[in-house]
């Protein structure tokens, strides 16, 4: 039995959580306003795609395959990236809201998050190296055994990292941000 493939199609103001998507691979295709939330996701492949603004909240992404995807100003609340498909996982991120997301164990390295919030979001065992955070809110965002050599949190805020419990070797603060650094420490800074 052949696989499904659609290549090169645009969707828009389509509500996925009424209609089914289609189990196959998507290749080229534009989503916009589309809303994908609570939909199972599994076993569809999305290679070169664009999401913008999309609701996919509470998607479920067992072996969903997201190969150099970029999504732009979507609602992305609860999602498990780490069920993902990690062989050839690739995306961009910007002005999205990924809160209460995990990335437990993915690989992002050389990845970027631009102006999006990424509350309460877990980072642990994550690859960051030379990811960037631009204008990025991390408040309440989990860092732990992550690698995060090289990686750019200049613009970021409201995060909260252990060094000593984290790769940092060669990443990029603030000198503001540097407080995210020492909270632990329980230290008055003036």
């Amino acid at each position: 039995m052949s696989k499904l493939l659609i290549t090169d199609q645009t969707f828009s103001a389509i509500d996925f959580s009424e209609k089914t998507v289609e189990i196959g691979e998507y290749e080229g295709c534009t989503f916009i306003n589309c809303s994908f939330a609570s939909t199972d996701l599994s076993n569809i492949e999305f290679a070169e795609c664009e999401f913008r603004n999309c609701d996919l909240s509470l998607a479920k992404l067992g072996d969903t395959s997201f190969r150099e995807i970029k999504f732009d100003g979507c609602k992305m609340l609860g999602l498990h990236f780490d069920d993902c498909r990690q062989f050839l996982f690739s995306a961009s991120f910007e002005g999205c809201q990924i809160n209460l997301s995990s990335f437990y164990k993915v690989n992002l390295k050389e990845k970027s998050f631009t102006h999006c919030q990424l509350q309460e979001v877990d980072f642990t065992e994550t690859n960051l190296m030379n990811a960037s955070f631009v204008e990025c809110e991390l408040a309440g965002a989990t860092f732990d055994r992550t690698n995060l050599e090289k990686a750019d949190f200049r613009t970021a805020y409201n995060y909260t990292i252990d060094p000593e419990n984290n790769r940092i070797k060669r990443a990029k603060f603030s000198q503001a941000g540097v407080i995210g650094l020492l909270s632990k420490y329980n230290i008055v800074i003036e």
